[in-house]
């Protein structure tokens, strides 16, 4: 039996182990049933309902396990741990546990297997997402469901402000907001996240544009280089002086949702997947007015996050990798993105997004937005660390210094400190 702790502070892993190659000498015990644990989420639900397409194709059978994300955690806690091979297909998140899996050697390396299907056609996706997926040069993963932070905006407040388009730039959008602000108090110009750990996803793409990341080149801690202070004064400061007034400094996309849906703010930067809290009339009093653009560009120009929220992964402990793969082959193929993305789920695949089947049921300027980020987008909207949680309460603290007014600069210092600390403590 493997032991060892995933989601605790120990990772005893064992050197001599490499990543598993996918098929590779481990399916001694294949069985025509593929056991597949997924989470609770619309891309779920449409893959069930075509599971007898794929059954019928390969006369295989799908033993689905679905589960909410907690719970989901729960259950790889306990079974990769152990090395348990009661799971060939898991749908997992690159971002959140990603690094942790592969580290462990949870994930099977599938280098052979994304070569051999020229019509599959690894090449297809989005290098952003791939970028997420990989480690160590390997691809451990397929993204199935993207995300990319775009511009929310009213049009009718900036029709009313005088203002033709939206902001193609963080100055204009500064500028605006504090235009709209003055006009209109009861309006904010500007809403985002405000949490520090619930933000950082959001403010890495100000954090780019700044020219900025969260580690350097080498892999040291950067959140207090020039370009990290920039755009954490940047964001930091646009909520607060065009922010909603004694706005709080503990919100997520929920709070900050309701506030841009309610009518009360007229810009706010926030992932695409969330668009339809906006646009929907049950949800929204602003439906009619909604409009997106792409992610204003900073010094070094627009560079939104581009990222996969889950992906498709094989259990290394599986000893039916080889069926798992034709899962993950169907399941990612060109024909079944194209039905999740034209149910409303947007994938990875570039040809997809190209095809207007594939962007039918998106609103148009979402479609062109989307599109500026995926050509620029970078691959990641948190650290890459396998304690992620902890790193984003501290790079998350000079966000609330900057919004609260406290000193942003001595902030970042701060911060990059703990977090070389920490980035130190996890090497070893």
């Amino acid at each position: 039996m493997r032991r060892r702790a995933i989601f605790g502070t120990s990772l005893a892993v064992v050197a001599a182990m490499g990543l598993s190659a996918c098929g590779g000498g481990g399916d001694s015990g294949a069985s025509n049933t593929v056991r597949v644990t997924l989470a609770n989420h619309v891309w779920t639900e449409n893959i069930k309902k075509a599971l007898p397409e794929f059954e019928k194709q390969t006369g295989l059978k799908v033993e689905v396990t679905q589960l909410g994300e907690d719970q989901l955690s729960d259950q790889y806690n306990v079974k990769l741990n152990a090395g348990s091979s009661d799971i060939d297909v898991m749908m997992y998140r690159p971002l959140q546990e990603g690094k942790l899996f592969a580290k462990n050697k949870y994930l099977a390396d599938l280098s052979d297997q994304v070569k051999a299907n020229k019509t599959w056609d690894f090449s297809d996706f989005q290098a952003g997402p791939v970028e997420a997926t990989t480690h160590e040069g390997k691809p451990v993963g397929v993204p199935i469901i993207t995300e990319q932070e775009v511009l929310y905006y009213r049009k009718d407040l900036l029709a009313k402000a005088g203002l033709s388009e939206p902001p193609k730039t963080l100055d204009e959008l500064k500028a605006a907001a504090a235009k709209i602000k003055a006009a209109e108090p009861d309006i904010a110009g500007f809403v985002a996240r405000t949490g520090k750990s619930p933000a950082v996803t959001q403010f890495s793409s100000f954090l780019y544009s700044f020219g900025g990341d969260f580690v350097d080149g080498s892999g040291k801690a950067a959140v207090n280089s020039d370009a990290a202070k920039q755009a954490y004064a940047y964001y930091g400061g646009l909520i607060k002086d065009s922010g909603p007034a004694n706005v709080s400094t503990d919100m997520g996309w929920p709070e900050a949702m309701a506030i841009f849906t309610q009518g009360k703010a007229a810009f706010y930067t926030e992932a695409n997947s969330l668009y339809k809290n906006a646009t929907d009339p049950a949800k929204s009093k602003v439906s009619d007015t909604v409009g997106f653009a792409p992610f204003p560009a900073g010094p070094a120009g627009s560079k939104p996050y581009n990222i996969p929220s889950w992906a498709l992964g094989v259990n290394a402990g599986s000893e039916n990798t080889g069926n798992a793969w034709k899962f993950i082959e169907w399941a990612t193929s060109k024909e079944q993105t194209l039905a999740q993305q034209k149910s409303g789920v947007p994938g990875a695949r570039t040809s997809v997004w190209a095809n207007p089947e594939g962007t039918s049921t998106f609103p148009k300027d979402l479609v062109e937005a989307i599109a500026a980020s995926t050509k620029a987008g970078v691959g990641h909207d948190r650290p890459l660390v396998v304690k992620v949680a902890e790193a984003r309460e501290i790079v998350g603290q000079p966000i609330v210094d900057a919004i609260i007014g406290n000193d942003v600069a001595a902030a970042s210092d701060t911060a990059n400190a703990a977090f070389q600390k920490f980035l130190d403590d996890e090497a070893k």
